[in-house]
């Protein structure tokens, strides 16, 4: 099972479509495992809270498909890592990845892309990732 970790400019703007949500629709699918941490799921309700999107009913599945489990691993500790110089609070995608060890980070953010790979794991867009991999063409 591939493992991904999912920036949050990506997994926000599944909520709007495109290659973002056929990414979300993957993990929804069981083709890929969603890896997560503490510090990734905060920002991401964070986020989304803060877009108005916390009443919204596809929220609420996606919190319920974490508490649950669904193809998802989480880490209570990752590593300290000082990659991403250009947005260290990034580091936390990283972190996640090293400490679950994902086969990659998907983002649409240009300080991560930049550094295309870290300890054999992929940093690519969410087309990419669409467009490279057989098993996720429709």
């Amino acid at each position: 099972m591939i493992r991904v970790v999912v920036d949050t400019n990506v997994f926000v703007s599944s909520f709007f479509g495109g290659n973002p949500r056929k990414v979300i629709d993957r993990w929804k699918s069981g083709e890929i495992t969603l890896c997560l941490s503490k510090p990734i799921v905060d920002e991401y309700i964070g986020v989304l809270r803060r877009l108005g999107l916390q009443n919204e009913k596809e929220l609420d599945e996606l919190l319920s498909l974490f508490a649950h489990g669904f193809q998802v691993v989480f880490t209570a500790t990752t590593p300290e890592l000082h990659v991403v110089e250009k947005d260290p609070d990034d580091n936390k995608f990283i972190e996640c990845a090293v400490a679950l060890k994902a086969d990659f980070i998907i983002t649409g953010d240009k300080a991560l892309i930049e550094i295309q790979d870290y300890m054999a794991i992929k940093i690519i867009s969410p087309k990419d990732f669409l467009s490279g991999d057989r098993r996720f063409k429709r």
